[in-house]
């Protein structure tokens, strides 16, 4: 299964392939062999890159944040969030390489209620300012229990399109497929206070399947979020 945000590139790479290999067929000497290895490798890596594999959440998600994207742990910390929860948060990042899934999915059940998309610039996607400068969307879900979650798809250096087909008033499911940022880049998870990590730095994770975090009952919120050591 491929993204259907990728169609238009991947029929664009396949005729720049095959022109490529009429190129070789007709140079008809070892150097028309140079044309071969790219007429191969355009139309392979942009199926590669938008490939859509499909993905099993956990049964029950009632209190689970999952990954919104495939990708590396690449920061954990405690933030002020002032758009949307506008109170202390934890916050994870997850880093994607252009070899990861780049379809992105929804970290928890609930509604949007928060949306922003802003243009910015194109540092590289773990740069420490990369979540306040680059391009991003900005998405505020309210839980079931009433807590608060904001995800942020951010392009890095290489990512120039941000893709995503939510709003104001959706309803998601965790694990849903909601959009996807093209060639390289990075997603944000802000929590609230009283959630139990399930990952640390440097851990590998998958879009829709490996959990976060577990979101603690509304009376604790006020609590410091637990980590693994």
């Amino acid at each position: 299964m491929f993204a259907r945000e990728g169609i238009a590139l991947i029929i664009v790479s396949g005729l720049i392939g095959a022109a490529l290999a009429v190129a070789a067929v007709q140079a008809g000497s070892l150097w028309g062999w140079v044309f071969v290895v790219p007429a191969l490798l355009i139309p392979l890596f942009t199926l590669w890159f938008f490939r859509d594999p499909v993905r099993s959440p956990p049964v029950n998600t009632t209190d689970l944040v999952l990954a919104p994207a495939d990708g590396k742990v690449v920061v954990i910390q405690q933030v002020e969030e002032p758009l949307y929860i506008k109170g202390p948060a934890l916050q994870v990042s997850i880093f994607l390489s252009p070899l990861n899934v780049h379809v992105n999915r929804a970290p928890a059940d609930g509604v949007i209620e928060f949306d922003e998309y802003v243009p910015g610039d194109y540092l590289v996607a773990w740069h420490e300012k990369a979540s306040e400068l680059n391009e991003r969307s900005q998405l505020g879900l309210m839980h079931p229990s009433g807590q608060k979650i904001l995800f942020k798809q951010i392009a890095g250096a290489v990512a120039r399109r941000i893709v995503y087909h939510i709003g104001v008033g959706h309803t998601v499911r965790a694990g849903e497929r909601f959009g996807i940022v093209k060639f390289g880049s990075r997603m944000d998870v802000l929590m609230p206070p009283g959630v139990v990590l399930d990952v640390a730095m440097g851990d590998r994770v998958v879009a829709g399947e490996t959990i976060l975090a577990r979101l603690g009952a509304p009376e604790d919120l006020s609590q410091a979020p637990a980590q693994h050591d």
